[in-house]
C-alpha cells in the first residue's frame, strides 16, 4: 500500500519551522497526546552490492554522467506519478528517468544525489525483485487521515520508526535522560536541531506527550516519492520512479 507521496527532498524537512523553532499548527500543542496509529515496520534491504551500487550512483550524479547514467537504468523502468506507468517505452529508458527527475537542471541532480544517499529500501509488494527507497511502511490510511483531521497536522509532520524500542531522550545528545520509547506507529515529527553538533538528533512528540529527541536515522519521514531498483544478471539497475510532476 503506498501513500501520500510528497516529495523527498521536502519530506526531510518534516515540519514546518524556522530555525529551531516549532511553528505549530493551531489546536496541537507540543506536550499533547495522540492516538496511536499502528504501522507495519518495512523490511529494510541489506545487500552490500547495492550499497557499492548506491556509491557509483553518486559518482555519475557528482559527474552528471548522462551516458553512464543511462548505463544503470532498467530497460523495463517505470515512472508512476499517481496511479499508472507513463513512461514511454518508444524511447531510452534513461529518457524518461531526466523527465521524471527533472534532470535538466541542477535540482533534479540533487534529487538523485538524495537518493543515492538513502541508506534505505523496501521491497515493493507489487513488483517481485524491485525495491524502493526511502523505505516504505505499511498502515491503515483512514486512520491515518483521522489522526491528521485531530492534531491539524498534515502527513508531511509525520513520520515512523524503523524499528520498535528506539529510545527517545530529553535533550538532543546522546548521554540525556530517557523518557519514553518508539512502539511500531506514526510519530510526529516536529523539527530537525540548526544546531551543527545535534544534526544527528530529530525532535519528535510521541503518543504518551513527550516531546524528545530520537536519532535522526531512526525514524524516516511519511513516505513520499520512492527511486526504485532492482538487481538484474549484470548488477544493480533504477527500476522505476514514483513521483514526479507530468507537465
Amino acid at each position: 500500500m503506498r501513500h501520500l507521496r510528497a516529495g523527498l527532498l521536502a519530506l526531510t524537512m518534516a515540519a514546518a519551522c524556522l530555525g529551531a523553532a516549532l511553528i505549530c499548527r493551531p489546536g496541537f500543542g507540543q506536550g499533547q497526546a495522540y492516538k496511536s496509529v499502528p504501522v507495519t515496520l518495512p523490511t529494510l534491504l541489506r545487500d552490500a552490492s547495492f550499497d557499492a551500487f548506491r556509491q557509483q550512483l553518486a559518482r555519475i550524479v557528482q559527474k552528471k554522467d548522462r551516458a553512464e547514467l543511462a548505463r544503470v537504468v532498467a530497460a523495463s523502468f517505470f515512472w508512476i506519478p499517481e496511479e499508472s506507468d507513463i513512461a514511454d517505452k518508444s524511447v531510452p529508458p534513461v529518457d524518461n528517468l531526466v523527465k521524471a527527475l527533472g534532470l535538466d537542471d541542477a535540482i533534479g541532480w540533487e534529487s538523485l544525489a538524495a537518493y543515492a544517499e538513502e541508506r534505505t529500501a523496501s521491497a515493493d509488494p507489487q513488483r517481485s525483485g524491485v525495491f524502493c527507497a526511502p523505505a516504505d511502511a505499511v498502515f491503515d490510511q483512514n486512520a491515518a487521515d483521522g489522526l491528521f483531521d485531530e492534531t491539524h497536522t498534515e502527513a508531511a509532520d509525520w513520520g515512523f520508526p524503523l524499528r520498535e524500542g528506539i529510545e527517545i531522550r530529553a535533550d538532543a545528545k546522546p548521554n540525556a535522560a530517557v523518557i519514553d520509547r518508539l512502539g511500531a506507529h506514526l510519530v510526529r515529527i516536529l523539527s530537525e536541531s540548526s544546531a551543527a553538533e545535534n544534526e544527528t538528533f530529530v525532535k519528535v512528540l510521541t503518543p504518551l506527550g513527550n516531546v524528545g529527541f530520537a536519532p535522526a536515522d531512526s525514524v524516516l519521514p511519511m513516505p513520499g516519492e520512492q527511486l526504485c531498483y532492482m538487481k538484474e544478471t549484470d548488477g544493480w539497475k533504477i527500476a522505476g520512479f514514483f513521483g514526479g510532476e507530468t507537465n
